[in-house]
């Protein structure tokens, strides 16, 4: 087992409950005045809040010996007796954040024995970025499989169920995710080989001219800054960028576009279609940021809504999503500012 994340707990293994070994924590004169279910939390972080409360509720932590409420206020001394399961005395990372999540919560597009494929929406981490977040895109994807059986990550040497594929987090849209070696493997190695088309929806200022066509360019980015520039001609550093864009409508000042990504650099579509004259609505990085607070617009109108497998050469067990296309049911932006288009 790795090192516990709080020192002041110490294992009891002698003393067990349905044969969970006791941990013992003193609460120190810091800690004394603060609620049981609050300082509980603190001190096992990976515990889920559902369970923690739970755990109260059936005694398994035990105050003096004694079961106690949630809200019981701690005295300096106290002696709590814990029995909760060794995973979640783990300090925490992303690799067990799945443990932290009580309800995965997740807008399943599709799934088989595969992969999984979920309707990512705006504002939602894929991944943690730089300090440890629970409540990402993979902790509940890897939650969901853990409580359902499907994983089981104390029987895996290496793998857990990991995304083929990224989206901004204030972007939404599907990301796939793979639930097996296998799977991660030739997925990965299909959206390297361009065999998925992922489509896009937007709303930008303006209407695209001509009203269906194709963005050619070469995009260079500046880390530093986190944003990207959109050349016409080739300089060292810069990569080609390529959109295929088709107007679905117009009104009021701004147009519904739908996108389809020949290339997938960062920024890709918010870049190009900025250079072309027509920025995304709410996009504050390559619009204009005062326009899209009038209209209350904090985040890109951005939405990969729908993708299609179309693969050229073998995928071995994933042959059978050879031409399938799957869409999310809907797009939030779309409806509210274009309520009379369908996609």
């Amino acid at each position: 087992m790795p090192p516990l994340v709080n020192r002041n707990i110490v294992d009891k293994p002698g003393f067990r409950v349905n044969n969970i070994p006791m941990k013992e924590l003193t609460v120190g004169k810091n800690d004394a005045g603060q609620r049981l279910d609050r300082f509980v939390g603190k001190a096992v972080p990976l515990l889920p809040e559902s369970l923690l409360q739970k755990y109260i509720r059936l005694k398994r932590i035990k105050l003096n010996g004694k079961g106690a409420k949630r809200d019981t206020r701690l005295s300096e001394g106290d002696v709590l007796s814990l029995y909760i399961n060794d995973e979640f005395f783990e300090k925490p990372r992303e690799e067990n954040s799945y443990l932290k999540v009580g309800t995965p919560r997740l807008d399943v597009v599709y799934e088989d024995e595969n992969i999984l494929l979920v309707d990512k929406k705006p504002g939602v981490l894929c991944h943690s970025a730089g300090q440890w977040d629970w409540n990402t895109l993979i902790a509940n994807i890897q939650a969901r499989a853990y409580q359902s059986g499907e994983w089981r990550p104390r029987e895996e040497n290496s793998f857990a169920p990991a995304l083929c594929n990224r989206i901004d987090r204030n972007t939404g849209g599907i990301v796939i995710a793979a639930k097996t070696a296998e799977a991660l493997r030739v997925m990965n190695e299909k959206i390297k080989e361009r065999e998925i088309e992922k489509y896009y929806l937007c709303v930008v200022r303006g209407r695209p001219r001509p009203a269906e066509g194709i963005l050619r360019g070469f995009i260079f980015k500046d880390a530093a800054k986190n944003r990207v520039y959109v050349r016409q001609r080739p300089e060292p550093g810069a990569k080609e960028a390529v959109t295929y864009y088709r107007t679905l409508g117009s009104a009021n000042g701004f147009s519904l576009v739908e996108c389809r990504l020949g290339t997938g650099r960062t920024h890709q579509i918010r870049a190009q279609m900025a250079a072309a004259g027509t920025p995304l609505l709410g996009d504050g990085k390559y619009g204009s940021d005062r326009e899209n607070k009038k209209l209350g617009e904090d985040g890109q109108l951005l939405y990969s809504y729908r993708l299609e497998f179309a693969f050229r050469t073998d995928a071995g067990p994933l042959n059978y999503l050879n031409g399938r296309s799957f869409s999310v049911e809907k797009v939030g932006f779309a409806e509210k500012y274009f309520p009379d288009i369908r996609f």
